[in-house]
């Protein structure tokens, strides 16, 4: 691993490329920095730090990296354009209309794409207005002085120029840096916690938890860090042939090859989506006891509901197997592949081509989807159950954190490896040349 980050910083335009990502994360820290105007960040702050608020925004501060601690510019994040990415997704399958256009190949996504920028910023106004409702009810998080309807004009006019910017930052890295820009502005903003939270833990060490919790905790962080990689690396190739003509030179007879390929079907194709799905569905629903306060069955279903109680963890559990059987329906079609494969001439061997081949990627993709949705479960289940038995907080392990985290840097070490492999086999191509020429002239 760190191999491949010395020896690309020996090449000049990957060396370049790293640069420029790393100058693109501080300006998103940067504006990451600059609270809202009209927000009190430290009333705002402080409130978050008791736990006030943290069932509203528990996975708006995770997405948008913490940004939310003081409301700043960038509040918002990349959430709308997350969030707008999924309902494109889901729209594409349901909408011929929208199919059609992803089948156009560059000029089709491109304009998908420019849809889902501007529902992006859409939704951000939305979110906004939703935000500075909910600041204004609170009173205390409004600096004095500030007429409500100018604070929410210039709230909502921000984060919408901050999400246009954040989605723009984004694009930038992915076009001109290393790694998928979006996943790596969240990865930046989950990152720059470490450090304080790792400080904040060792602090308190010997006065609220024992050394023995500390180690069993971090123990636990590095299993699930290896449990993560087997799995995001796990998938299932269903092998493929292709039946290809390849004609001689005139005169000479068309023979036929097999040229053999394979599906690749991994074990975790919903990524993190299903947990922030459940996740946020459990928050929504905890909001209830704050809107009817005094009501015995409105804090019966909160209490149910506790991410901390046996019987939250079950329905979050639930909820996550329920929400990675749908995302995989809309991200993996097998009737499309099936028919993609007949289209081109390719067939799975020991299977005819058609409708048997979708029944066939039907009953793999099934049966790799439930090992995925129990291992998203788990994920979920494990830090709840950790914090429990060590009583160490300071140090939020969140399965959906670590997912984010491992997930982008094993993307970005491939994408690294990549480069550095075109530019070797390159060099060899180069020399190989120049030898030939030598010989040739002697």
């Amino acid at each position: 691993m760190w191999r491949a980050f010395v020896d690309a910083f020996k090449i000049p335009d990957l060396r370049a490329k790293i640069i420029f990502t790393l100058i693109v994360l501080g300006i998103y820290r940067l504006g990451a920095a600059i609270p809202t105007p009209g927000v009190d960040a430290s009333s705002l702050t402080n409130n978050l730090n008791q736990g006030n608020l943290g069932g509203v925004l528990g996975v708006l501060g995770l997405v948008s990296g913490g940004n939310l601690e003081q409301f700043s510019i960038f509040a918002l994040g990349v959430l709308p354009y997350i969030t707008a990415s999924i309902v494109m997704q889901i729209m594409t399958t349901a909408i011929p209309a929208l199919e059609k256009m992803q089948k156009e190949g560059p000029e089709g996504s491109k304009r998908i794409q420019q849809y889902t920028r501007m529902a992006a910023i859409g939704l951000a106004a939305i979110q906004a207005f939703f935000f500075a409702n909910l600041l204004q009810s609170q009173g205390q998080f409004v600096k004095v002085g500030w007429n409500p309807a100018v604070f929410m004009f210039v709230l909502v006019v921000t984060q919408m120029a901050g999400c246009a910017f954040t989605m723009w930052l984004g694009e930038q890295i992915t076009e001109r840096g290393i790694g998928n820009g979006i996943s790596m502005i969240i990865f930046a903003g989950i990152v720059h916690r470490f450090p304080i939270e790792f400080q904040q833990t060792f602090a308190l060490l010997g006065t609220q938890f024992d050394l023995l919790a500390v180690i069993f905790f971090f123990a636990v962080i590095v299993v699930v860090i290896g449990f993560i990689v087997l799995v995001q690396q796990g998938e299932r190739r269903i092998p493929v042939q292709y039946a290809r003509k390849i004609s001689a030179r005139a005169g000479a007879a068309a023979t036929s090859a097999a040229n053999a390929s394979f599906i690749p079907l991994k074990i975790n194709t919903a990524g993190v989506i299903p947990v922030i799905f459940a996740q946020s569905i459990l928050q929504l629903i905890q909001l209830i006891p704050q809107s009817v306060p005094n009501q015995p069955w409105a804090q019966s279903v909160a209490n149910f509901l506790n991410f901390r109680s046996p019987t939250g963890l079950a329905v979050e559990v639930l909820l996550i197997i329920g929400f990675t059987y749908f995302y995989t329906t809309i991200t993996f079609d097998p009737k499309r592949v099936a028919e993609n494969l007949r289209e081109q001439g390719g067939f799975i061997p020991g299977v005819r081509p058609g409708t048997d081949t979708q029944h066939h990627l039907e009953r793999i993709s099934g049966r790799i989807t439930l090992w995925g949705a129990l291992f998203l479960g788990l994920l979920a289940v494990i830090p709840n159950v950790t914090q429990n038995i060590t009583n160490v907080t300071t140090f939020p392990l969140a399965g959906t954190t670590l997912l984010i985290v491992v997930g982008v840097a094993l993307d970005t070490l491939k994408q690294l490896e990549a480069q550095l492999a075109i530019r070797n086999y390159g060099g060899f191509l180069q020399k190989g040349k120049l030898r030939g020429r030598s010989g040739f002239q002697q």
